[in-house]
């Protein structure tokens, strides 16, 4: 066999090798949990239990020494004690669920993100942490197989996490890693004037309904109170009126009210004691939206 000959057949012998060694990505089918920094522990837990009605443990939560929050049988809220200068960011971790998180960070490691390694909770989730090209940090998450003996509390206001929005300053360097590396979908896009540019960009995760939201065009100078509002999570609900009648039963006293937003779905906007802003939403649109129509299906209701 000549050298031309002995090349090619190499060549041909290792190409399916490479191919199989290049890892596939698992799937990615929801939100698990957010995380979120308190200045005072008390308070915060006073606010999720009292004003959102959440269960003190158990469900996924079980065994967790932190603070957490169940909000069904795979989702939670978690609180963490804010570090001293306090961050910008109060939302301090934004965690997927996947179906296999050993194969989800051989093939991030593969396409160059820098991962931590994978650790068991308590509760016997498995995850590794990371932080996306703008710095959020993010965590994946394979759940127990076995369900949770979560129960909901009778003044619980949702039983579904439903997005988590975070600043973004270039939407195309984000786009590259949550569109292109992991699969995320359009699910919306609109700004504060029909005229305008967006505001928002809402991204469904590749095998579920849950979603991401872009907070464009925060100004570098946004104060503690302003990015508050930007980085906050939603909790989706069936009925505004009856969530509205509920929180206020649970001790809410506020002149606002529910409204439409500009993607055409009710919402409500309550604040924790550290400013960060829990959004209340409808499942589905009322009416149209404002600026471009819906390119994914809406989240089913529980």
């Amino acid at each position: 066999m000549n050298h031309a000959l002995l090349f090619l057949s190499i060549t041909l012998f290792w190409l399916p090798i490479a191919a199989q060694e290049q890892p596939s990505r698992p799937k990615i089918t929801g939100i698990a949990h957010v995380r979120v920094y308190a200045t005072n522990l008390e308070n915060s837990r006073a606010f999720l239990t009292k004003m959102l009605g959440l269960p003190a443990g158990g469900g996924p939560c079980a065994g967790l020494t932190q603070p957490c929050f169940p909000v069904n049988e795979h989702q939670q809220i978690e609180l963490q004690q804010a570090p001293t200068p306090a961050p910008a960011n109060f939302l301090a971790e934004v965690a997927f669920a996947t179906n296999d998180v050993a194969q989800m960070r051989r093939y991030l490691l593969a396409h160059s993100i820098k991962s931590g390694p994978i650790s068991k909770d308590a509760s016997g989730a498995l995850h590794f942490d990371l932080r996306d090209p703008e710095g959020h940090p993010l965590s994946f998450v394979q759940l127990p197989s076995q369900p949770s003996n979560y129960r909901s509390s009778d003044a619980q206001v949702s039983s579904r996490l439903l997005h988590a929005g975070f600043v973004v300053k270039n939407p195309a360097v984000e786009d590259h890693f949550y569109r292109t590396l992991l699969g995320f979908r359009m699910y919306w896009h609109g700004g504060s004037e029909d005229s305008s540019n967006d505001d928002w960009i809402e991204l469904q995760v590749p095998d579920g309904s849950d979603w991401i939201e872009y907070m464009l065009n925060v100004l570098p100078i946004a104060d503690h109170g302003e990015l508050g509002v930007v980085n906050h999570f939603a909790l989706g609900v069936i009925s505004m009126p009856h969530t509205f009648d509920r929180l206020k039963t649970n001790g809410l006293q506020t002149n606002e009210a529910p409204e439409i937003g500009r993607d055409g779905k009710w919402q409500f906007d309550i604040f924790d004691p550290d400013a960060t802003r829990v959004e209340f939403m409808e499942f589905k649109p009322a009416q149209d939206p404002c600026c471009n129509p819906y390119e994914a299906a809406h989240p089913d209701q529980p």
